[in-house]
């Protein structure tokens, strides 16, 4: 036996299968194998499309990993050469159904190595396309990318079913029955879907804005397919359904990179309204977190109970719930400083009440006065026969 020779005795000592020896070189190129698969990745990577450096070196890998199977297979006697080598008609024959399958299953990798490749190479394109054209976000691009992903491996699937000679009648009768079913019971779900589409190229807001959606109020962290998520000022996260957000109302605070805010102050009516007006304008071109274009405004805008009321308008850049808290904050400490100095009251809210003299007091045509006596059901009541008699005709009582 040619592994009998295997078996040596060394300086005196036991017999040595030298077969474990041999098996940890295996093992170790394997490891060294897979040690430089990993950088030979790195290195593809720069030069050509990642799907593609990703499956030459799996491809090669795999290769590796085969040979080194076989070859301890044939070390420890578990395969030898006349399993390789058949000479019997039937042996002839299974070789060749194993050779088909073998075929059949080295095409179905080719084809999954091939989608594989695709969808990469449109990644790839959909990144430079992106960053050339602004016009496109990054969440149009995903989305077509995720359909033309979905389109290719689709695509993969037929054609492997195909190979392996599957009946795709069956398969797409039953596909449409499914499809009818799940689109009955996932109605709300699928609505979702068409409504994350109409948001994905719509774009009412992205990833980083500040919106405000049924009373729920934060900044974008995500917008997927079917819904949308939010995490709002309060620190908790929200996930909206889409198809409630494409119903919804939406408040884009964002949009444009600036926000104006308005702040409400009452002066006192004796005050000088148009010079409180101008001190309040310039104090709020000092402050650094409003902007100075477009200039601050300060517009009356109504006679309160107990004051004038003024608008404080100003804008602010790059919104966000802490930029905005810190200039209204800001705005409304400075202006009191200002009025305090220049002497201008801030009134607190007030009533005057007054009275007048009234006159002639409650009188009947006819010149009499009536008394009226409460009942029990808390109406007026009626004098009696007697109690009239009691009366005079002028109404006094009788002394």
């Amino acid at each position: 036996m040619l592994m009998g020779t295997l078996l040596v005795q060394v300086n005196g000592f036991p017999r040595f299968d030298v077969r474990w020896l041999i098996g940890g070189f295996i093992l170790l190129s394997v490891v060294g194998a897979a040690a430089f698969s990993w950088r030979l990745r790195a290195r593809l990577r720069r030069r050509t499309l990642d799907a593609l450096a990703d499956v030459v070196v799996l491809f090669s890998f795999l290769t590796f990993v085969a040979l080194a199977v076989v070859t301890w297979l044939f070390l420890w006697d578990k395969v030898n050469t006349s399993v390789v080598f058949a000479n019997s008609p039937l042996d002839s024959l299974d070789r060749e159904v194993a050779d088909s399958t073998i075929w059949t299953a080295g095409q179905t990798l080719l084809v999954v190595a091939l989608s594989y490749i695709v969808a990469g190479f449109v990644s790839d394109t959909l990144d430079r396309f992106v960053q050339d054209r602004k016009t496109i976000s990054e969440h149009q691009a995903q989305v077509f990318y995720r359909l033309t992903q979905l389109l290719v491996y689709g695509v993969a699937v037929i054609v492997i079913l195909g190979l392996w000679n599957v009946n795709l009648t069956g398969l797409l009768v039953g596909a449409g029955f499914l499809g009818i079913v799940v689109g009955m019971a996932a109605r709300q779900t699928l609505g979702a879907l068409l409504a994350g589409l109409v948001l994905m190229f719509s774009r009412p807001f992205e990833i980083g804005d500040w919106i405000e959606i049924d009373e729920q109020e934060g900044i974008v962290t995500d917008i997927s397919m079917v819904n949308t998520r939010i995490q709002t000022f309060d620190g908790e996260y929200v996930m909206i359904p889409n198809d409630v957000v494409g119903g919804s109302t939406i408040t884009n605070r964002s949009r444009k990179g600036r926000l104006r805010l308005e702040v409400d102050v009452g002066v006192d009516y004796d005050a000088d309204v148009e010079r409180a007006a101008e001190l309040a304008a310039d104090t709020m071109k000092e402050i650094d977190d409003v902007l100075s274009v477009p200039t601050p405004q300060v517009v009356s805008k109504e006679f309160g109970d107990s004051a004038v009321v003024l608008g404080l308008r100003f804008w602010i850049d790059k919104p966000s719930a802490r930029r905005k808290w810190r200039a209204r904050t800001a705005v409304i400490n400075r202006v009191k400083e200002t009025y305090e100095d220049a002497g201008i009251k801030i009134p607190f809210p007030q009533r005057e009440l007054g009275g007048r003299e009234e006159h002639g007091g409650f009188k009947i045509a006819g010149g009499r006065s009536q008394h009226v006596e409460a009942t029990t059901d808390g109406g007026p009541g009626e004098e009696s026969d007697d109690e009239r008699h009691e009366h005079g005709s002028d109404g006094s009582d009788d002394a």
